[in-house]
This record gives C-alpha cells, structure tokens and sequence, in this order.
C-alpha cells in the first residue's frame, strides 16, 4: 500500500525537489514514512521560524521552491513569520502541513493542535492556501503550487492534508510530469511604446529590482544601451559588477542618487515594487519620480503601487527585457557616453557621506580579500545596515538580508544555512547582531547538525542598539534596548561550534582563513576599537 503521505514525497521528488525542512510531531509522522529511501534530505531546526528561513534561504539561492513540513497547530503559527518575510520579498516556498481529521475540522473540541480555522490564519502571507480534502485532489493541489513558483510572482504556498488524507491509500495515482507554467511576455505595442520613449530620453535612468535576479547579463546589456545610470535594490545586488559605471549602487534613499532621479526625464522600473525600505529608508518621503515612469513587473496589481507609472508593462523582467534589448540600436549607436559621468559625479558625492564609514567599509574589505567568493545573509543589524550601502559584488543572490519589506529579526543566521546547504561550495557569512541572534541562536545545534560550515559574524553592540539611537534621536527615554548579553563564545562552543572573538581585522582574517567546513564558527565583533566607529 502507497499512502497519500508516500506519494506526496515521490511527486516533490519528480519535480526536483532534494531537501526537506521540518520537525517531526505526532501529526506529520506520517508525511515522514516515505522520506528515508527517497533520496530527498530532511533538514531539522530547532523551530518552525527556523525551518522556513532555511527554507527561505535555500530558495533565493537554488531558484527552486523550499519546502518545510510542519505540523497542526503551533508549527503553523510559528513559520507565519517566516512565510511573511517570504511573501514580502517574492520568494518560492512550499509549506506542507497536517490539521485535524476531516471530520473534526472547526469543532472546537479542544483536540490536539487545534485551530478555528488553521486555512484562513495562513492565507494572509500565501499566495493561495489550500486544504486538501481528498487523495485524488493532491496532483492538482501540488501542480497549482508550482505554477504560482513558475509563472506568476513566487511567493508561498500552504497545502494542508487531513491526518485522515494523509494516511489514505493512494495506490491508484500515478506520478505527473512537472509541466513548467510560461511566465507572462510583453506587449510588442508597449514595447515598442516604451522603445519610443527611450530613445527620446535625454537623462534616461533604471531602477532594477530582485524580480531580475535571473537575468544579470540583460540587465548589464540593457544598462548599456540605454547608457542609462542603475540603481539596484538590496535583492538585486550584483546584477551590476561593482566597477560598472553605470552603477548607482543601492543608495536611492541618499540624497545625490534622488537628485539624480528627479533629473531624469524617463524611469524605468523593472521588477522592483519601488517600495519603502528600498527607496526611502530614512522614511521622510523625499524619494520623487518627476520624470516618465515605465514599470515592468510580474505582478499586474504591484504596477500601481507606490509610483503610478505613465507606462505599465505587466511581464516577466526577462522576457521584457529582452524584447526591449531586440528592439533598442547595439551601444555603439544609443550611447552618448553621459551616462557613466552622471553617475561619476553622484559617487563622489556618495564617498563623502560616507565618509564616516570606513569603520564599516575596512570590515567587508578584510571578508573579501580572505573570502572573495563570499555570499552574505543578514538578519537586521548594524553591519547589514551600512553593508546594504557600501557592498556590491560581481554576481547575484550573493548578498541577502531581512532588514527590507517585511523586517524580522532572527532571520540572518536559518537563512544562512539554508543557502549553504543549496550551494555548499560557496562561503556563507552570517551577519548578526547580538540582538537579532538571540531569537535563533538554537539553530546553531541544527548547523553543527547538518555539517553545515557557515561563518557566523556576530556585531555585538549589548542591545538593540539602532532602535535605541532612533529613541534618543526622538527624545523617547530608551528603554528595552540595553540587553543583557550572553557569553556568545561558550554558548556556540557549546553547541558544538568553533567561536572566537576577533582582537583586530588581521585576526579576523586568520580566523576566516581557518574556517571549519564541517560546523559552524562563530566571530563576534565587539563594538569598540578597533572595529568600533
């Protein structure tokens, strides 16, 4: 007999997916019998939130959908916040959950994990949440999920499965073959509309945003052509090289890249939801379009968020993309080589406001010259904050962090693992804060566990201590921002992990060289000399 449970696991199979995160409970054992001899990689956190920031991380990093099986009840309301997070960046993620016998659902009997209704709590940070009724509905269940992942804007999808569906025969189904939903192309009359305008434009400039991670060499060929300054979000990091000059960076809530947007006489937006933790980080709404706005985005409703564009092209970014790049004359005739000047003359600006950061700046050089390699997953903290300014690297989905849209904490260190595991060969580094690590410090036993060799960067400030900046910058008392902090040394050492403070950036560095591949190591930062500002 083949259970629906059993057969859920060999379709996720055919469709490619290797790793699993979740915990095991009375209500998902069942999802468990046919995971050992499949080949599929169970992965287990120490929370549920845990589980779907790996899950989160692993996804940014493969471009394949996590998935997590969680149980009734308090494993659901745990992930919520992870889903969030996932929801609001646009990542793939598959959450497969168990609730209560059919004929028990909504009775409020008090039986084990209980929910009202466990459906309608999910449905807010999911793209759809489904309750699987029947065996027979499965198939189609799954096939909807992956068509949310293939061809619209990804973001998670919730499949629950009766405990009495999950352990029903399921014998009679047969594997599907993965058939890949086609992703929304253009209008070749908007195209050729936005052409038009392009051409036209005297101060053209681009705002670039995670929906093209897929694309870095159209985007590169697009920046070009247009001879068009670039400005990326945080998830688009890397769709430039950082020598570029076109690049902008990821700098738009600075005040000489919005100058430079309102000189502008066409914007185009692509894939970005020119929302507020990209553009006005500093939350005084001076982030202005005056220009020609066109957006291009996956997500017909997101077109007319934020700024309404005078042109919106509801599409895929890279096929958009490419149907402007067949339509635009090669460089050689469209630049006019202003360009790369406009953004020469915004750097130099930039270099002196930064200025003061070179604290922060001689940190991630130290990580690169030992790890040049390195990808970067971050939980909202200091060294994320000015990293998001002062980082660019020669590739995407290689700097990622929590502090935009949704904003959680304890996301940097589950998320880290999970993009190891999705890459292994690559350096991870986790940045965190003393604040932020102690809402998953647990995971570390799940990396000691899964023999999963992240470096752990912890900027240790005693506190929330941006929150508490912010309070006294507004004459609030601080008050539940001076922490008291734990021995983060002794604590991962005794998880199993290897953990030092680094004394300066040359021992930091030998530290980094002699990281382990097979666990964890800790590095804690203190904020003081001579890392301090």
């Amino acid at each position: 007999m083949t259970t629906c449970g059993e057969f859920l696991v060999k379709q996720l199979q055919a469709w490619g997916v290797d790793t699993v995160f979740g915990i095991p409970g009375v209500h998902t054992v069942e999802l468990y019998r046919g995971l050992p001899n499949s080949g599929v990689r169970h992965i287990t956190p120490r929370h549920e939130q845990g589980a779907g920031f790996m899950a989160d991380g692993y996804a940014r990093v493969s471009g394949k959908p996590g998935v997590c099986f969680i149980i009734t009840g308090p494993g659901m309301t745990n992930i919520l916040t992870a889903m969030g997070q996932a929801y609001a960046d646009s990542i793939p993620m598959l959450v497969i959950s168990s609730v209560n016998e059919r004929n028990r659902l909504g009775l409020g009997n008090g039986y084990l994990h209980e929910l009202p209704d466990q459906h309608a709590l999910v449905a807010g940070v999911a793209a759809f949440s489904h309750t699987v009724m029947t065996v027979d509905e499965l198939p189609d269940a799954l096939a909807r999920a992956f068509a949310v992942f293939d061809g619209q804007r990804p973001r998670p999808v919730h499949l629950e499965l009766p405990l009495d569906v999950i352990t029903a025969r399921a014998d009679h189904l047969s594997l599907q073959p993965r058939v890949v939903t086609a992703r929304p192309a253009p209008s070749p009359a908007l195209i050729e509309q936005a052409v038009q305008r392009l051409q036209q434009a005297r101060c053209p400039l681009l705002l670039i945003g995670g929906g093209c991670v897929a694309w870095p060499d159209a985007v590169r060929r697009l920046a070009e052509a247009l001879d068009a300054p670039t400005a990326l979000t945080i998830n688009a990091k890397g769709l430039l090289p950082p020598a570029h000059p076109l690049l902008l960076g990821s700098n738009q809530s600075r005040v000489p890249v919005r100058q430079l947007v309102r000189e502008a006489d066409v914007v185009l937006a692509i894939g970005t939801e020119l929302g507020e933790t990209d553009y006005d980080v500093v939350f005084d709404g001076n982030f202005q379009i005056v220009g020609e706005l066109i957006r291009i985005d996956i997500d017909a409703d997101q077109l007319k968020r934020n700024h309404p564009p005078l042109l919106a092209i509801h599409s895929d970014a890279g096929l958009a993309i490419e149907a402007l790049l067949g339509a635009l004359p090669s460089r050689a005739e469209a630049a006019t080589g202003t360009g790369a000047t406009r953004v020469a003359g915004v750097q130099r600006q930039l270099a002196e406001d930064f200025s003061g950061w070179a604290h922060y700046r001689h940190v991630f050089a130290c990580i690169l010259d030992v790890l040049p390699s390195a990808r970067f997953v971050g939980d909202s903290t200091q060294t994320v904050y000015s990293g998001n300014h002062l980082v660019d690297l020669d590739g995407p989905r290689r700097w990622f962090n929590s502090s935009t849209g949704y904003g959680t904490l304890g996301y940097g260190l589950p998320a880290a693992i999970g993009a190891k595991l999705a890459e292994p060969t690559r350096p991870v580094i986790s940045l965190m804060g003393d604040g932020g690590l102690q809402f998953t410090v647990a995971e570390l036993a799940s990396a000691v566990e899964a023999r999963v060799g992240v470096v752990i960067l912890l900027w240790n400030n005693h506190g929330y201590g941006e929150i508490k900046r912010y309070m006294e910058r507004h004459g609030i008392t601080p008050l539940g921002v001076d922490l008291y902090t734990p021995d983060f040394i002794a604590i991962a050492r005794g998880f199993g992990c290897q953990a030092e403070r680094a004394r300066d950036h040359a021992h930091l560095q030998t530290l980094l060289r002699e990281a382990p591949e097979d666990r964890p190591l800790l590095i804690e930062i203190a904020e003081a000399p001579p890392f301090a500002p």
